[in-house]
């Protein structure tokens, strides 16, 4: 597959749920290349913040347990707004 076209996402919103790796982590790099804001919600906060740092761009990162009504009611709740 090709790479996604800087812009195609502009003034979009993802949120990435397992986003901190694997599969989830390669979407945040591709989302945000491709000009989304993407938040990575992972329950590994640690690792989601060293992967919003080095992705650049409109990427940031919170911990969420999607198991948690609360936790992600409260995620969508606080998310920017591009």
């Amino acid at each position: 597959g090709g790479r996604v076209t800087a812009g195609r996402f502009a003034g979009r919103l993802a949120v990435v749920t397992g986003g901190a790796s694997g599969i989830g982590a390669a979407a945040v790099r591709e989302l945000a290349q491709g000009g989304a804001t993407v938040v990575v919600a992972d329950l590994d906060a640690a690792r989601a913040a060293a992967l919003a740092a080095a992705s650049g761009g409109a990427v940031s990162a919170a911990a969420v347990d999607v198991r948690e009504r609360d936790a992600v009611e409260a995620l969508f709740a606080g998310l920017p707004r591009p």
